[in-house]
């Protein structure tokens, strides 16, 4: 009997120290994996078979980097691709830029305006980057699903081009929600205004919703541009015409329709910091 109970206390003793390492192993936030948690239901899967897929992601860590030209010259990319997750917004490059903004790509969040950039290089975007999860948002005339959303109907060609890509679109009611949470924050009707929320704002929630921990590289605050002597970058770090950021920011903040008020949603953005876990580089927030 006693024999017995030492051999029992001599296997526990062994399998302890490997219940441990495995219970690190399944719970570690590796550099290249999301894991699975509950359905984020506002994002459903574009597939031949139009079955009802909601995207099933979850990062511990995030990296949404910016197409900010504040990214050039900030050397961190090795820093963004050694983070789990690595979330980037339209056509977007990392080639030639790998130095300033990283190389991997985990999630990208695009505009119903930008699919034709993505279209016209699809072997880069589809094939060559096939381990992306792609969300895109639009209006409901692009992305309507009854044969006449012009968008929708591109969108559909590629899944069945390439079954493997995982393409996702913000549903109408997740479009509703972002409408709602910017006139919960602003006290004002985002249509009203004349307005377009931008592809930064869903690609905000869509990480607060995705992400435990949020690294924001490359994007300015709401007072950015009012700070005399800042420093002048492009509106994107890979566009050769090199437009004045804070000068697309100053113009479509005062635009009456069909503008995007960057500098209120920068605003608002500090407001989620305070209740998320969302850290900004490059330049840093004083929060």
């Amino acid at each position: 009997m006693t024999s017995l109970v030492m051999r029992w206390l001599c296997l526990l003793s062994l399998s302890l120290p490997l219940l441990v390492w495995f219970g690190y192993v399944i719970t570690r936030d590796g550099p290249s994996t999301a894991v699975q948690r509950s359905e984020l239901r506002g994002y459903m899967r574009i597939t031949p078979r139009m079955r009802d897929k909601f995207l099933d992601m979850h990062c511990r860590q995030c990296a949404l980097v910016s197409s900010s030209g504040q990214m050039l010259g900030a050397g961190v990319g090795q820093e963004i691709d050694q983070i789990g997750c690595v979330i980037r917004m339209n056509n977007a490059p990392t080639q030639g830029y790998e130095k300033d903004v990283g190389s991997r790509t985990s999630v990208r969040v695009v505009s119903h305006t930008s699919v034709p950039l993505l279209v016209k290089n699809e072997r880069y975007y589809f094939q060559q980057s096939a381990n992306t999860t792609y969300v895109f948002w639009g209006p409901e005339r692009n992305m309507r699903q009854d044969g006449k959303g012009r968008i929708f109907n591109t969108l559909l060609k590629i899944a069945k081009k390439y079954p493997h890509v995982r393409i996702y679109t913000v549903t109408r009611e997740k479009i509703q929600y972002c409408d709602s949470m910017f006139q919960n924050e602003t006290g004002k009707n985002r249509m009203k205004t004349g307005a377009f929320l931008s592809t930064g704002f869903f690609t905000m929630i869509l990480a607060i919703e995705m992400c435990d921990n949020i690294h924001v590289y490359g994007m300015i605050n709401e007072n950015y541009c009012s700070i005399p002597n800042h420093s002048v970058v492009s509106y994107h770090y890979y566009e050769k015409k090199r437009i004045d950021e804070c000068r697309m920011y100053k113009a479509h903040e005062h635009m009456k329709r069909g503008g995007h008020r960057f500098i209120t949603e920068k605003a608002i953005y500090a407001k989620w910091a305070t209740r998320h876990k969302i850290e900004f580089k490059h330049p840093s927030w004083s929060l």
